[in-house]
């Protein structure tokens, strides 16, 4: 497997907090496109669907939106970019198996997995 995945932090409600995370999140997919690598953003379900405070909703969603713009340049220089989302239920082995088959998939690009069936039936907070 040649990549990077990148487990998101959960983050305060503050900017620097998350200015902090959304940094070392983007210095791991520097790394990996420089090296010409895959990578995956790793983050919770229920930060991405906004119901575990507005830090971890702009962190985890910042994180879904880099991916999918770094697709576009990964795909012309043959890596990708996805993201994981998990629920906290789910078993992090599990978790972890679904980023590395997007790592080694090499065909799937700017994709949102979500593990576990948390999201199913909920609203946006």
């Amino acid at each position: 497997m040649s990549g990077h995945i990148h487990w998101a932090s959960e983050v305060r409600d503050d900017w620097p907090a998350v200015l902090a995370e959304l940094t070392r999140a983007f210095q791991v997919s520097r790394q990996a496109a420089q090296g010409k690598e895959s990578f995956v953003y790793v983050v919770r379900q229920d930060d991405l669907l906004g119901r575990s405070g507005s830090g971890n909703a702009i962190m985890a969603c910042g994180l879904l939106s880099a991916a999918r713009t770094a697709a576009l340049e990964g795909a012309r220089q043959g890596w990708t970019a996805n993201v994981v989302a998990y629920d906290q239920e789910s078993n992090r082995s599990a978790v972890e198996e679904w980023a590395r088959r997007l790592l080694e998939a090499g065909d799937v690009n700017g994709e949102l997995i979500r593990v576990g069936s948390g999201h199913i039936g909920k609203t946006l907070a």
